[in-house]
């Protein structure tokens, strides 16, 4: 959604036969350092108008050209489809062959954000005409690493996103987006239109390690890069940012290594502590190297926890957990010449355990249509090398592959992996691929656990909704909840909306049916039970064979305090795409049941084949006006 740099290795077409027939997109190359196609990248557009209508100003450089000048669109561009490129690293680091999601599939990219002084900015108009011109030019997947997460007031039919990729998913393509940065808090989940597979972000199993010595012997792992590492292996001098402070500067920002708060005649060839919030993390070095550090150690704040993350920085700096952080401090506090070391960076892979859902991660419940779980699945998302744009002359610009951590790193695997189900089942629909990359998923971790997150807590569908991708699984899902797209239309109608916005916004002259189905009996592969207290709900679904012929059964995870039957409990079919429907019946066992959030699961096997939909259960979920979460009761 921010361009792409063409020039990077991940977009080489050595190779590539020629560009398929049915594709009928176009490179624009309308400036001197435009974007030039080849067999690999065969597509690149630009739409700012809505962006220039708006009043909102960008840098020329940035808004008159389909090049990325920020580093996301390459990144997440190369993540979903980017070629082999063998010997890559950074730093020295997390070396191996980068590879997209898909790596032998045609890329294209549409630009409809652009840099601003506070991030990135998008209008819906621009968003639309980039689904439009994808639409038309023949894509079959949309990675889409944006969204808002301004939920006050919200409208499905008010939200181009949702709207563009209703189109798309009409017109066969699937549409694959992030689930947002505002996590842990709960009900942050974005992007939650039933027929957009909505993604959160999870770690791997490879960790960038960077330890420290402290002069009292103490040694803590912490994570991070840098070009040079200190001189010798020994230990220099060690302060909290607070004691190096300015004199009109307070303790409280000193300690965040703030602008203008560091005196470099007390910093001068120190090791600083500082500690994570208010800027970005990589300021911290930077202002620490201005004041003559020769070092930092980046200590989490307790919101951060353990979240680490692998920022290339200005002086040799290892940023530690919180808990490691607090050994840093009162080491410090407590002694009156404080030392430590910084070792250089080593790569380690095979860490436990992994994958950990993000702290960043937006979790559900989703606050707009609390009758479908999100988000879908989740991906790796922290600290994902990939291609990036060497415009601009700043420190990250020097290398060519960066590593980047967000939801919109953890949406392009996903996307790939749905263009790998697409190459192998090209029939498929949308919801199909949906179906059956949520359903394959996996919800425990390398120990073999169920996943966690990253302040240490045991993680649940909120985070994850349906597990942890896994790729090879999710050609052979078995069975698969296919979903029309009329029938979309009729979960809209079940919720309050009419026809006439629909009509005009998404398919022209629809009307409602006289007889609205419940909303339980949208056939999603997840079931999603917001107000238990008041009732017992039935949920109605179909599954569709994809496989050989079987018989299923069905295996029930309960939701502590609540009773799920399904009915019935075997379905038999006899030949390829054969549907079978089935009902789940939910139940408080006890009044009062489900006080809190309840998870389960229903699995539908063969023996060969694990058909897994998670559920979700509370007794009251109470969102105000504004679409935040209340409470339960």
């Amino acid at each position: 959604v921010l361009g792409v740099w063409p020039e990077s290795k991940s977009f080489n077409d050595k190779g590539y036969g020629p560009i398929p027939a049915k594709w009928k997109g176009l490179c624009e190359n309308n400036t001197k350092i435009g974007v030039s196609c080849n067999r690999k990248l065969i597509g690149s557009r630009l739409y700012n108008k809505g962006f220039i209508e708006d009043g909102s100003t960008a840098d020329p450089a940035d808004l008159y050209n389909p090049r990325d000048m920020d580093g996301h669109g390459s990144h997440t561009l190369s993540t979903a489809g980017g070629n082999f490129v063998p010997g890559v690293d950074i730093l020295s680091a997390a070396g191996g062959v980068a590879k997209g999601g898909a790596p032998r599939a045609r890329v294209a990219a549409y630009k409809v954000c652009f840099v601003v002084e506070d991030g990135t900015s998008c209008a819906d108009s621009d968003i639309l005409a980039g689904f439009d011109a994808a639409i038309a030019d023949g894509v079959d997947v949309l990675s889409v690493s944006l969204g808002s997460e301004d939920f006050a007031d919200y409208s499905y039919l008010a939200d181009g996103l949702a709207i563009g990729s209703f189109h798309a998913v009409r017109s066969g393509v699937v549409v694959v987006a992030s689930a947002g940065n505002s996590g842990p808090v709960q009900g942050t989940v974005a992007n939650f239109a039933p027929w957009i597979v909505t993604v959160g972000a999870s770690t791997t199993d490879r960790n960038i390690d960077v330890h420290v010595e402290l002069g009292n012997g103490d040694r803590l792992k912490g994570t991070a890069l840098f070009q040079k590492p200190l001189p010798d292996h020994k230990q220099y001098k060690l302060a909290s940012a607070a004691d190096v402070k300015l004199p009109n500067a307070t303790a409280e920002d000193a300690i965040l290594c703030l602008p203008g708060t560091l005196d470099p005649t007390k910093a001068q060839g120190k090791i600083l502590a500082c500690l994570r919030g208010k800027t970005a993390r990589v300021d911290k070095s930077r202002q620490a190297k201005n004041a003559g550090a020769i070092g930092v150690i980046l200590c989490n704040d307790e919101a951060s926890g353990i979240e680490l993350v692998d920022d290339i920085h200005y002086v040799p700096t290892s940023h530690v957990v919180y808990k490691d952080g607090v050994k840093v401090f009162r080491y410090i506090n407590g002694t009156k010449n404080p030392t430590a070391y910084i070792a250089p960076p080593v790569t380690t892979y095979g860490n436990k355990p992994a994958p950990s859902l993000a702290a960043f991660s937006s979790r559900g419940p989703n606050v707009v249509t609390p009758q479908i779980l999100k988000p879908d699945v989740a991906a790796p998302g922290v600290n994902i090398l990939a291609a990036y744009t060497m415009a601009g002359d700043d420190e990250s610009r020097k290398y060519p592959y960066q590593l980047e951590s967000g939801t919109s790193m953890a949406c392009p695997h996903v996307a790939g992996v749905a263009a790998l189900v697409k190459a192998v089942h090209p029939d498929w629909s949308p919801s199909a691929v949906h179906s059956a990359i949520m359903t394959t998923a996996r919800t425990r971790g390398n120990t073999g656990d169920k996943m966690n997150d990253l302040n240490e807590h045991e993680s649940s569908s909120f985070g994850y909704g349906a597990g942890h991708i896994r790729p090879n699984r999710a050609i052979k899902p078995g069975l698969v909840y296919e979903v029309a797209a009329h029938e979309y239309l009729e979960l809209l109608c079940s919720i309050g909306y009419n026809s006439s916005d629909m009509g005009e916004l998404l398919e022209k002259g629809y009307k409602c049916p006289k007889k609205v189905k419940s909303v339980f009996d949208h056939n999603y592969p997840s079931f999603s039970v917001p107000n238990l207290g008041s009732g017992p709900v039935t949920f109605k679904r179909r599954v569709k064979n994809v496989g050989p012929p079987g018989v299923y059964a069905a295996e029930v995870k309960e939701p502590y305090g609540v009773a799920v039957k399904v009915v019935p409990d075997v379905l038999k079919f006899d030949k390829y795409g054969e549907e079978k429907s089935f009902k789940v019946m939910v139940a408080a066992k006890w009044k009062g049941a489900a006080k809190g959030y309840e998870f389960g699961g229903l699995t539908w096997t063969d023996g060969d084949h694990y058909v897994r939909s998670p559920i979700f259960v509370t007794d009251n979920l109470v969102i105000d006006q504004s679409n935040k979460i209340v409470g339960t009761y």
